[in-house]
């Protein structure tokens, strides 16, 4: 007993002369620990805000075709003429739609009269410009099912289209009646476009290996390796060729350039850094398509950034705290795309600071409270066209945005909703719904 209260006299005398030591307190400013450890990238400065700035738009042209990706500058409407209010001409049914296990991912390419679609069987339809069914092919092997892969990607040039295909091949078409020309085994899923180019066929197969495959008869030029990964959205990145370079996305997230003619590799630079508290981050494919503009590539992940390379050493020029869903429209001193957050956003392309920011479609309603949002809208695009920006949604609608302000102009019905970006020709918008339907508007 007495031991112990010996003890607390001890430990008591002990606290009253640690409280008569006078604190001292360090001049200069005051940091939290948390503020300095923090990804300078990802960390949260505020939310920028909005404001109206003067775009330069490129003048509007009267597109004949929309031949394949805008990743390319060769291949890219800058800004199609279209009328400023859409009204729906004709829709006819390109085949299967969207189903649990098996979507359309494929966005329609136009040429010579002709609207070329590919629905979630992986059927290739030709339409004309009138509504009319010209011609179909299946990409489905005759001893596979439809299920077991996805489709991949158009592009057509000098009177032929090119089709890729989870199967793994690189098939090129007579774009007049569908007649197979030759097919190349590319041994993995190829679920992205072909680029076409300069007599060469650019496409990625297996998210991970790059391939050039002479467009005349489906020999292979050369290949290149990159990384892939298990994580990765449906539908591989179109390569982006300009005279001089193709440059390449992989599923771990690298960018690849190289010279187009031989392969030389020239850099590669991987797109890292996930906006924090979000499970998708966890998705590091590149889902932002890299972008040729002058001597510029655009990019970004499905996880929270967007940067600017150098197209000729891979340098990083800027780096923006957004994912991007969709390859982004460079549209004079300005560029658009839609973030991982559904919003649509401008930024400087000069040092990617942000203009604006505004919401699209995110999650679907639901119709019980107690349940757990667990399906969100799917925003495509943007395109310019006829002095606007225009996103087609898988909500049902078409919206129409000031590339200026970001102020929403007009919307449009979809029936169905979109499940493919917008294309214009020769004044037309063309989209495919979720049900394989493929709408016109004038």
């Amino acid at each position: 007993m007495h031991v112990k209260f010996l003890l607390a006299g001890i430990i008591a005398t002990g606290v009253l002369a640690g409280c008569s030591d006078r604190e001292i307190i360090l001049p200069g400013e005051r940091l939290g620990v948390r503020e300095i450890l923090q990804d300078p990238i990802n960390a949260d400065t505020g939310t920028p805000e909005n404001v109206t700035l003067a775009v330069s738009l490129p003048a509007t042209v009267s597109n004949p075709s929309w031949p394949q990706s805008h990743v390319s500058p060769s291949s890219r409407t800058a800004h199609a003429a279209l009328s400023g209010t859409l009204t729906p001409i004709w829709s006819t049914s390109i085949g299967q739609g969207d189903k649990r296990r098996a979507r359309i991912i494929t966005d329609p390419v136009v040429a010579d009269g002709r609207i070329f679609t590919v629905d979630s069987a992986g059927r290739v339809s030709a339409t004309s410009t009138g509504g009319q069914a010209l011609w179909s092919y299946s990409l489905v092997p005759l001893r596979d099912d439809a299920s077991q892969a996805l489709a991949g990607g158009l592009a057509v040039d000098n009177g032929r289209l090119y089709v890729t295909s989870g199967f793994g091949t690189l098939t090129a078409l007579d774009a007049a009646t569908g007649q197979e020309i030759w097919t190349q085994r590319l041994q993995a899923t190829a679920t992205g476009a072909p680029t076409v180019f300069g007599g060469l066929v650019y496409v990625v197969a297996g998210d991970s290996t790059a391939w050039a495959i002479e467009a005349e008869d489906g020999r292979v030029r050369w290949q290149s390796e990159g990384l892939g990964d298990v994580g990765n959205v449906a539908g591989a990145a179109p390569p982006a060729v300009n005279n001089t370079h193709v440059v390449f996305a992989f599923g771990s997230g690298a960018v690849q350039g190289a010279f187009r003619q031989g392969g030389l590799r020239l850099w590669s630079a991987d797109i890292v850094g996930a906006r924090k508290g979000f499970a998708i981050s966890l998705v590091d494919d590149i889902t932002g398509y890299p972008v040729i503009d002058g001597n510029t590539v655009y990019a970004g992940n499905h996880s929270g950034n967007v940067v600017a390379l150098n197209v000729n050493s891979g340098e990083r020029l800027w780096t923006v705290p957004h994912g991007a869903m969709d390859p982004v429209w460079p549209a004079g001193n300005s560029v658009y795309f839609v973030s991982d957050l559904n919003e649509l956003v401008r930024v400087d392309a000069r040092d990617g600071s942000q203009i604006w920011a505004v919401d699209l479609p995110g999650y679907e309603p639901v119709r019980r409270p107690q349940r757990r949002r667990d399906s969100a809208f799917t925003n495509h695009g943007p395109i310019l066209a006829g002095g606007r920006l225009i996103v087609a949604s898988s909500d049902g609608f078409l919206r129409s945005v000031d590339p200026a302000s970001g102020d929403l102009i007009s919307q449009t019905e979809i029936r169905g909703g979109a499940t493919t970006r917008p294309v214009v020709a020769n004044g037309t918008l063309y989209v495919v719904s979720t049900n394989g339907v493929l709408h016109a508007y004038r």
